[in-house]
């Protein structure tokens, strides 16, 4: 493996979930440093303070938007997997052996048996949740 290929690697597997865990960190302490500001202005000004404001606000996902993202991300994993595998058979230049020694095999691998996996937990999902979508669906 050449150097640039190696750093790569760790950029993606190091820097890069690092990064994205700090971006929303930061994001989230940011958020509650403003309603902190306006909670104080408000106490400053007499003002009536609604302890709503501080509470997490989650959106409320269907049953069917939870199964699609599933089946959305199941597709994803499994065509990434797939390309890499495909990709990396058809270099020039490389022999079968090079291609099982790389680490390709096995990232398109694991990526495909993800993909699948939650492909098979979408239906398993779908039929198990029937009535539930149903009368979501219904609302």
């Amino acid at each position: 493996m050449s150097f640039i290929e190696t750093l790569v690697t760790i950029f993606i597997c190091v820097v890069l979930p690092i990064a994205i865990v700090w971006i929303i960190s930061s994001t989230k302490k940011h958020e509650l440093n403003r309603k902190t500001e306006v909670m104080i202005k408000a106490i400053e000004n007499g003002q009536q303070i609604d302890p709503e404001m501080f509470k997490q606000v989650k959106e409320a996902r269907s049953t069917k938007q939870m199964l699609h993202q599933k089946l959305n991300g199941g597709l994803v994993c499994f065509f990434i997997g797939l390309a890499i595998l495909v990709t990396r058979l058809f270099q020039v230049g490389r022999s079968v052996g090079d291609w099982l020694a790389g680490g390709s095999l096995l990232g398109g691998g694991i990526l495909i048996a993800v993909g699948l996996a939650l492909i098979i937990s979408y239906f398993v999902g779908k039929k198990m949740f029937a009535e539930e979508i149903r009368k979501q669906d219904n609302l």
